[in-house]
């Protein structure tokens, strides 16, 4: 077979509009955010200089985005920075106040932003700004152009997705998270069969399992940190396997502090036998570049030899594959890791032992 061709790159530079100038990181003050521009500039001229091809996004309808996230969050995040403004607020909007089943327990909204916010969000590491809906609503866009691209045959699509994913559920945001871009684009693919999410960043992606927790159309596999000693601390035990229709589609693989290359490899050869397990059309990829030995918010030591050998055991799969960034944040990093993941994954739909990749 021929060497895989490059991988085509979906992005958008709204991304930039979500720059937020601190954030409040167990306890501290953080300046420079970690989650920032920067992250996905370094990514993309790295792959634009490998010859990888620039992709636009599309604008995505709307009830794309609504059949993930609650409507009323949607508004929230699009028109709430503008009231909160209005109320008084400062320009960096986080929350201090948050809704907690023990308080509050008729279920009813204050109708002030300052409770709106904490309603919502769940942390204060997510700090909003006056371009940061924008951004989000773009990374929605950049996963589902790179959803369409696959569903209408390209073999993998890589989106350049900022702010980050998926620790957004269907009815709360946090974590850097907004909207979860990759469990809207895996319930759209599911049109077209089932689907399973690998999420491969260092943090467990809590919003996605929680999306996904009794659908049996969609598998959610995830290595991350052990919730011991990694965020978000509360889910991602490896006993969380779905409930109802959905129970056994969760397959969570804790790692320990300084887990290094070929133990990762290990985990990730048992996610992916689970993956084949599951038979689906589409695998989504949560590519969290945050698993390096130089990551600052990281409990992993991968090296930058561990990244090829990922890319080769997804393109293994041979089947269709739509991979979304989500963490990473020693941005020197980023542009290598991506790069060496991408590389096996061009060309022509994955043949593997005579089956051909849909």
């Amino acid at each position: 077979m021929s060497a895989p061709g490059p991988v085509p790159v979906v992005d958008d530079d709204t991304h930039r509009r979500h720059d937020p100038p601190f954030e409040l990181n167990a306890g501290q003050a953080v300046s420079p955010v970690w989650e920032r521009p920067a992250r996905l500039d370094a990514i993309r001229a790295t792959l634009e200089a490998a010859g990888h091809p620039l992709t636009p996004a599309k604008a995505a309808d709307e009830g794309a985005l609504l059949a993930v996230h609650d409507a009323d969050m949607v508004a929230f995040l699009r028109d709430g920075y503008a009231a909160w403004r209005a109320a008084g607020g400062p320009e960096v909007m986080i929350a201090d106040t948050f809704r907690h089943p023990r308080v509050g327990g008729g279920g009813r909204r204050s109708s002030s932003p300052f409770a709106e916010l904490g309603w919502w969000c769940f942390d204060t590491a997510t700090p909003l700004v006056e371009g940061s809906y924008a951004a989000a609503r773009a990374a929605v866009d950049v996963a589902m152009t790179a959803a369409g691209l696959v569903a209408d045959g390209a073999p993998a699509v890589y989106g350049l997705t900022r702010p980050p994913g998926h620790h957004a559920g269907a009815d709360y945001f946090g974590g850097f998270c907004l909207f979860n871009h990759a469990a809207v684009a895996a319930r759209w693919l599911t049109a077209g069969g089932r689907v399973s999410v690998l999420d491969l960043d260092v943090h467990h992606g809590n919003g996605t399992q929680d999306v996904f927790w009794r659908d049996p159309a969609v598998q959610y596999v995830s290595l991350h940190g052990h919730p011991d000693h990694l965020y978000p601390f509360f889910t991602g035990f490896a006993e969380e396997r779905g409930e109802g229709p959905g129970r056994g589609t969760i397959l969570n693989l804790p790692l320990g502090r300084d887990t290094a290359d070929d133990a990762y490899l290990d985990a990730l050869r048992v996610a992916l036998e689970a993956v084949e397990a599951f038979d689906p059309a589409t695998v989504v990829v949560s590519l969290g570049l945050d698993t390096t030995v130089e990551d600052p918010i990281g409990s992993l030591a991968l090296t930058a030899a561990a990244y090829p050998r990922i890319g080769q055991a997804l393109a293994a799969l041979g089947r269709p594959l739509v991979v979304l960034q989500e963490g990473g944040y020693a941005i020197d990093r980023l542009g290598p890791c991506a790069a060496a993941v991408l590389a096996p994954l061009g060309g022509p739909a994955g043949v593997e032992e005579g089956r051909v990749s849909p």
